[in-house]
């Protein structure tokens, strides 16, 4: 399996990517791999999925980036705008670098949270989108489970916060402003629900296993709960099951 650094400069937005293949002349199909909240493109799991998928598809490749203000990215403040717009700029790169519409999505919490407000606000563009362990709440999520007293006291007297677990992301009470007004919850998905699958753990620590079931319940999206499974899919074997969830709905097993 190869993979490439590359980057996107446009419209004012300077994207960091890595993307996994085998032979880019034999590429006809592309998932966006979108990670979560305080992740980045070097991230373990899209690696490990990437060498499953291509195991089995030679014809694929997997497209990995950094979100506003995450990893090695130059944006000092997280937005959704700016987000929004780094997929619009990811999905169109991936569209030329490989000469091919069929895209799918592979998307984690934060992540997931991003792929359903594009849903909402630009349509879908996917063949297919697996969502796993999704924020639907990501204010509550952030809130709830990611952020600190000490973090929380800072946004609430207009100063920024430095957020997140290994890594930390810069965001502010305008940030948090925005997910209240944008939560997903709020809007409806049937017309795309055919093409969504969401997979989620029974043990997750960061985003509430029902919040996510009654979602998929509330939309009719087909729901895999997996027993014992974290937020990350920390265990081997149940993130192998995951991978394996994933291929079959994409077609790619």
């Amino acid at each position: 399996m190869l993979h490439k650094y590359f980057e996107i400069n446009k419209n004012s937005h300077n994207i960091r990517c890595k993307t996994y293949y085998l032979d880019k002349n034999l590429v006809e199909k592309a998932v966006i791999f979108c990670t979560g909240f305080a992740g980045h493109k070097d991230n373990n799991a899209a690696e490990k999925f990437s060498d499953k998928l291509l195991a089995k598809n030679k014809n694929a490749a997997v497209i990995v980036f950094d979100w506003p203000a995450h990893g090695d990215d130059v944006k000092k403040k997280l937005s959704l705008d700016d987000c929004t717009a780094y997929l619009d700029l990811v999905i169109e790169e991936a569209k030329k670098m490989y000469a091919t519409d069929q895209l799918y999505a592979y998307a984690t919490s934060f992540g997931g949270y991003l792929i359903l407000k594009y849903l909402h606000e630009k349509g879908d563009p996917f063949v297919k989108t697996v969502l796993r362990s999704p924020a639907v709440d990501m204010y509550g999520t952030l809130m709830n489970s990611i952020m600190r007293s000490g973090e929380t006291e800072k946004l609430k007297k207009g100063k920024d916060a430095a957020v997140g677990f290994d890594r930390k992301v810069v965001i502010t009470s305008s940030f948090l402003d925005e997910l209240v007004k944008q939560d997903v919850r709020d809007w409806d998905y049937l017309d795309y629900a055919d093409n969504i699958l969401i997979i989620h753990g029974t043990k997750d620590e960061i985003v509430p296993f029902e919040q996510s079931k009654e979602f998929a319940e509330n939309n009719i999206i087909e729901f895999i709960p997996v027993l014992n499974a974290d937020h990350r899919f920390q265990d081997p074997v149940l993130m192998s099951l995951a991978t394996k969830y994933v291929l079959e709905f994409f077609g790619m097993r």
